[in-house]
């Protein structure tokens, strides 16, 4: 295994992705240029094959690998986008590929790896978490002799990543001030910073992490890396309990900044690209995007290039998005409200305390006959966050008894 990865890995890998992936677009966005008062350009890897840079980095490892080194097949552990990239890699080279993913993982995903792999794959269900599977994976490769192809924590997978790097630059005719690049593992972020520190040493890179899962952010500044003991992980293609030894190595030194986003404010942008640009984003995807306004004046006037690194959402997930950024914009509100026993109470909190705009949304109550009150979960969106205030306000002048669920999270999560 290389050390460190290359430009002249990256140029090695450009020739073997030659025809397989495709040249994604630079994209000038007027909406977000005006949002934040910079040039603002997308790189659409959305469009990518498999919806995701994985395929880039998947690809080059594996191509890279030598007859021997493959006669008996190889080993890869995800549950996402490199597990889509790895299966489409074995098709295309002809390899046997075994892929362990956990046993929770969603049938569609399920389903979408093994259109992309076909026979040359096989899917094994392992685990409850992707920590625990990859163990598995790991004894399976070491027991076998089959190669384990990291999805981050490898020369060559960040050399295959880092030619996105070499195609943005190949895209601008200007030179570029700031790159937005999301954190998972580290790979991306790390052949970023690979490329331009070489090629554009003028460039900032910028890291962006969910706030549920600072594991590059917690690594860097105790100068090791840091494993997660809790993590919020919504933001499946970037919510890593820890980040890889070699992108850490490269980030440590040559990153220029790391922000932090909320997981409800990239709700919010997986929602606004959709309904206003007409990009489907993963929360991943969604995650350099909704850095922008947070650091608006360091961008101010600059060249801003951001990744949209993968769009593979699934439409069932919506829902959870719109309610995630509804609680973050302060619009959505759950309340557990004691209703006297007693008839017409319910039409009371209906007609007094609700405001013209207000909506239940949610509405759980079961009626004990031998209590004096009766409990109910209670959730109402409002049409603006201004009317938060005036809805306390008469609950508690008509003497309505309750609990604010919103920032109590083990109950929020027990009854929501």
């Amino acid at each position: 295994m290389k050390p460190f990865p290359s430009t002249n890995g990256v140029n090695s890998a450009i020739k073997r992705l030659k025809g397989l992936t495709r040249l994604t677009p630079l994209e000038y966005s007027k909406r977000l240029s005006d949002l934040i008062n910079s040039s603002v350009y997308l790189k659409r890897e959305d469009v990518q094959q498999i919806r995701s840079f994985k395929i880039r980095g998947a690809y080059n490892k594996i191509a890279s690998l030598g007859k021997d080194q493959i006669k008996n097949g190889i080993v890869c552990a995800s549950a996402g986008n490199h597990a889509q990239g790895f299966a489409f890699s074995c098709q295309k080279l002809k390899i046997k590929g075994e892929i362990y993913m956990p046993a929770t993982t969603p049938q569609q995903k399920i389903s979408q790896v093994r259109m992309f792999g076909g026979d040359f794959i096989e899917i094994i269900l392992d685990g409850d978490t992707y920590d625990a599977c990859q163990e598995v994976a790991l004894l399976s490769a070491k027991s076998s002799g089959k190669p384990f192809i990291h999805p981050f924590d490898d020369a060559e997978v960040i050399e295959g990543q880092a030619t996105i790097a070499i195609e943005m630059l190949n895209q601008f005719s200007k030179e570029f001030d700031y790159i937005l690049v999301p954190i998972g593992g580290g790979g991306l972020i790390s052949g970023i910073i690979t490329v331009f520190k070489e090629l554009s040493p003028k460039t900032k890179i910028i890291g962006v992490e969910p706030e549920g899962a600072p594991s590059m952010k917690n690594s860097i500044q105790y100068g090791k890396r840091i494993s997660l003991k809790e993590m919020d992980g919504f933001v499946d293609g970037a919510a890593v309990r820890q980040v890889g030894k070699i992108p850490f190595e490269i980030s440590k030194s040559c990153l220029d900044d790391i922000i932090l986003v909320p997981e409800g404010k990239i709700c919010k942008t997986i929602l606004e690209l959709y309904n206003k640009d007409g990009i489907i984003a993963e929360p991943a995807g969604a995650l350099a995007v909704a850095s922008l306004d947070i650091i608006t004046e360091k961008l101010k006037g600059k060249n801003t290039g951001v990744l949209i690194c993968g769009g593979n959402n699934d439409i069932f997930r919506m829902p959870e998005i719109k309610e995630r950024a509804l609680l973050y914009d302060g619009l959505k509100h759950y309340f557990l409200v004691n209703f006297p026993n007693r008839s017409g109470a319910l039409k009371q909190f209906v007609t007094q305390i609700l405001g013209p705009n207000d909506d239940i949304t949610h509405f759980e109550f079961s009626k004990k006959s031998f209590r004096t009150i009766a409990p109910a979960v209670i959730g109402i969106e409002l049409k603006n966050i201004e009317d938060f205030s005036l809805l306390v306000e008469r609950l508690k002048k008509h003497n309505f008894r309750f609990d604010y669920l919103n920032k109590k999270q083990d109950l929020f999560q027990f009854l929501i």
